[in-house]
């Protein structure tokens, strides 16, 4: 991963993102939060602001909020402040947003990346605010001319977690992506689901001659909600940028948005600054105070994190740094991958072999079903018995291979199916003799290297065994029999 992007400009990246809470109602309001309903199907008159309506907070969003910034190395705040950040949007009802400004929740976090040196990325602050709801420009819904409205998402919690102006590239800017939306997940923060709009990305950018000391004038890219377009959205505002530059002129602040088909930045508008918003404290709500003990029962119930996870596959599993890495991925295959472990009876060759298969068969049958494993019907000890099915030779790993997709989408019993399947390997040395006797008889010269001490022709051999078997032939029998038949071993 290169730090310079740019020959001539040195690249200067922040990232602002947001973060539905995983909450069952919303941050000042008991509607609940919900995904996939009607429009304004989830709406309460606190979501509105109407007359006489005062917000309470959500006890949930806060723990969450604090347990975020435990996992990202944050400094908790004992005090926080929650304030009216004022703006004018038809998606906005009560014309202002509850959010932190001042007094956060939390500062001064730092979150690392991966590269050929790991890269450590500030984190400025992590606050706390509420959502606003969406407006609808599709024609299709709204009208030629037309905006509809929908106030389910207005009010739902939110997290704002602001990196320091620390990256270099549009490739960077993408790892510290999924490393939060890892550790968000990790931590059961949220969902992150990034279709849903609930991990999403604002990204300033700004240009500098390599070695000059002051920050250029930055832009900022709004809305970004996929790991892709960040990376694309970047690039193209880079090459806006050095452009202007290139050319005598100078960037104008202002906010963009990226259009993926053209693979251009626009204008939306010029860039407001925190005094547009009119900040002031929350005249209903009073400062949020957090004891030291409260901070520390979150801490507590924090799970092993991916960092933590990985150096432990390592230690206690004896997985090389890669399967470590790529089964600490996700909190549900780590889970998934240990629990298998401890089905084969632990220890380094149990681990090995659960990692084995994990990797390739399960994950592959995944990616092809587009499926997450919290919503396959894969049990670890029906993938274990199948795996000891293997190791004890009583079915091939070819066609072991091909249950792995049956069980996740279906579930069941690998030993059943096996048996249904007809499936058991061969392993009678006895009844694969004759078997040996045609394959030796069909393939007479690599039959004649072989008894001449060569090796390279017996893997053909067992493969022509394995195919007039279907595959059903133990490997082990069968090098057995044709060493016996061709060397007398």
């Amino acid at each position: 991963m290169t730090r310079n992007l740019h020959p001539k400009y040195e690249v200067v990246i922040g990232l602002e993102v947001h973060v539905h809470l995983r909450t069952e109602s919303k941050l000042f309001s008991p509607a609940p939060v919900r995904y996939g309903d009607p429009p304004n199907h989830a709406v309460h008159p606190i979501d509105l602001g109407l007359p006489g309506v005062l917000p309470v907070l959500n006890a949930k969003a806060v723990e969450l909020g604090i347990r975020a910034a435990l996992a990202t190395h944050c400094k908790v705040h004992p005090r926080s402040v929650f304030a009216r950040k004022n703006y004018f949007y038809p998606d906005l009802p009560k014309g202002y947003q509850i959010s932190q400004y001042e007094e956060p929740l939390a500062t001064g976090g730092w979150l690392e990346i991966e590269g050929p040196e790991p890269v450590r990325i500030g984190l400025t602050r992590i606050h706390m605010e509420e959502d606003a709801g969406k407006s609808i420009h599709d024609a299709a819904v709204a009208g030629a001319d037309g905006t509809h409205v929908d106030l389910n998402r207005a009010g739902v919690p939110l997290l704002e977690i602001v990196s320091e102006p620390d990256l270099r590239s549009p490739a960077e800017a993408a790892a510290y992506l999924r490393a939060l939306h890892r550790i968000l997940r990790y931590a059961g923060v949220s969902d992150a689901d990034m279709e849903k709009g609930q991990f999403r990305c604002d990204a300033n950018l700004s240009l500098r001659l390599h070695g000059a000391a002051a920050l250029g004038t930055r832009t900022e890219l709004k809305n970004l909600n996929s790991f892709r377009f960040v990376e694309e959205a970047l690039n193209a505002e880079i090459a806006r940028q050095a452009d202007v530059l290139d050319g005598g002129g100078r960037v104008q602040q202002c906010t963009l948005q990226y259009d993926p088909e053209r693979g251009t930045t626009r204008v939306m508008r010029l860039k407001e600054n925190a005094d547009d918003y009119r900040y002031f404290p929350d005249p209903d709500l009073i400062p949020l105070v957090i004891d030291e003990a409260e901070i520390e029962a979150v801490r507590r119930a924090l799970p092993e994190l991916p960092e933590a996870k990985r150096a432990r596959f390592e230690s206690e599993h004896g997985l090389s740094a890669y399967d470590a890495r790529l089964l600490a991925e996700s909190r549900a295959v780590a889970d998934f991958f240990e629990a298998v472990t401890a089905a084969l009876g632990g220890g380094a060759k149990a681990a090995k072999s659960a990692a084995n298969w994990v990797q390739r068969e399960v994950l592959q049958a995944l990616g092809e079903r587009g499926l997450e494993l919290d919503a396959a019907r894969l049990e670890p000890g029906a993938l274990a018995k199948l795996i000891a099915m293997v190791d004890a030779g009583r079915v091939t790993a070819a066609n072991a291979r091909p249950l792995v997709a049956e069980l996740l989408e279906r579930g069941g019993d690998p030993e059943a199916l096996v048996r249904e399947r007809g499936l058991e390997a061969v392993s009678d040395t006895g009844a694969l003799e004759a078997t040996a006797d045609e394959v030796i008889a069909a393939h007479p010269e690599v039959a004649a290297q072989v008894r001449a001490g060569e090796d390279k022709g017996l893997n053909f051999l067992m493969g022509q065994i394995m195919k007039r078997t279907k595959g059903k032939a133990s490997p082990a029998a069968a090098r057995e029999v044709l060493l016996r038949r061709l060397r007398g071993g």
